[in-house]
């Protein structure tokens, strides 16, 4: 066992802090846009959500997908436990399919109406910033949850593997949610492998055709791939509107109650779904 896998807390949760400082940092001194609601009035809902979500899943859930990896490891389950393969490749291939599996969720949650009235509540944020990036219903957090552990189930995926791709991932969903201005050559360089946040940013347009696209948090290679990838909003990012025409009230969009029942608002779901999204 390894030292990350032994500090695996501290391991997550110092390099969760240290790129939360660093983004707010960044957008504080370069912004890409001008943000329609206070800081205060959205962060409070936002951080109260992503405060509950952990909570409930540290004091509920009975596995978490770093506990299937090492249920998988003791008992010899999954594929990568079929193979003999140096750890460097499993851990590399856990990286790779997790990444994979993650982005084709999103897409389901898109294309899915029942899964999308529950994944509305991350696209109700009518600003993104590092805060939206862990902006999501209780319910979709579990659903995540439990597919994550089906898939390391499957997978035989590596303990340390696992503890990388959800490091990776918290990490990156922070990076591409920000609100930060990068150089236009160098946003271009770093889209070719992974998802900035001028690509993500694409992906939170109140127009259907964008909002539907550029689905992936880590690897920008999946959109390319399977025809899912819109370069830059119609509109640029200046003149691009954020969110769901649908929900414009504080309680819906703001604040931790409305969001937690945004999903039962039925009238709210009818308008927007996805074929009535702006065109």
């Amino acid at each position: 066992m390894n030292w990350i896998e032994t500090h695996e807390a501290g391991f997550r949760l110092g390099l969760f802090v240290l790129v939360l400082v660093i983004m707010l940092v960044a957008e504080w001194q370069w912004p890409k846009r001008q943000l329609t609601r206070t800081r205060r009035e959205r962060w409070r809902g936002n951080i109260a959500l992503t405060a509950f979500n952990t909570l409930t899943l540290r004091l509920l859930a009975p596995l978490s997908a770093v506990g299937v990896a090492s249920l998988v490891d003791k008992s010899g389950w999954g594929l990568l436990n079929q193979l003999s393969l140096p750890l460097w490749a499993t851990v590399v291939l856990t990286l790779i399919v997790m990444d994979l599996a993650i982005w084709y969720q999103h897409k389901l949650f898109h294309e899915l109406p029942w899964l999308w009235r529950l994944h509305l509540v991350h696209h109700a944020d009518m600003d993104i910033d590092v805060t939206t990036g862990a902006r999501f219903h209780t319910v979709e957090i579990w659903l995540s949850m439990a597919i994550k552990c089906a898939l390391v189930a499957l997978l035989g995926a590596p303990v340390l593997g696992v503890i990388l791709f959800e490091t990776v991932l918290s990490s990156m969903a922070m990076f591409n949610h920000s609100n930060v201005r990068l150089p236009l050559r160098l946003d271009d360089w770093l889209r070719r492998i992974v998802v900035t946040p001028d690509m993500h940013r694409v992906h939170h347009s109140t127009r259907f055709h964008e909002c539907n696209a550029n689905y992936g948090f880590n690897l920008s290679c999946w959109d390319r791939w399977f025809n899912t990838y819109v370069a830059q909003p119609r509109k640029g990012h200046q003149g691009m509107r954020i969110g769901l025409n649908e929900v414009a009230q504080a309680n819906d969009a703001s604040r931790i109650i409305g969001m937690l029942r945004l999903p039962l608002r039925w009238r709210i779901l009818q308008r927007a779904y996805q074929h009535d999204k702006e065109r």
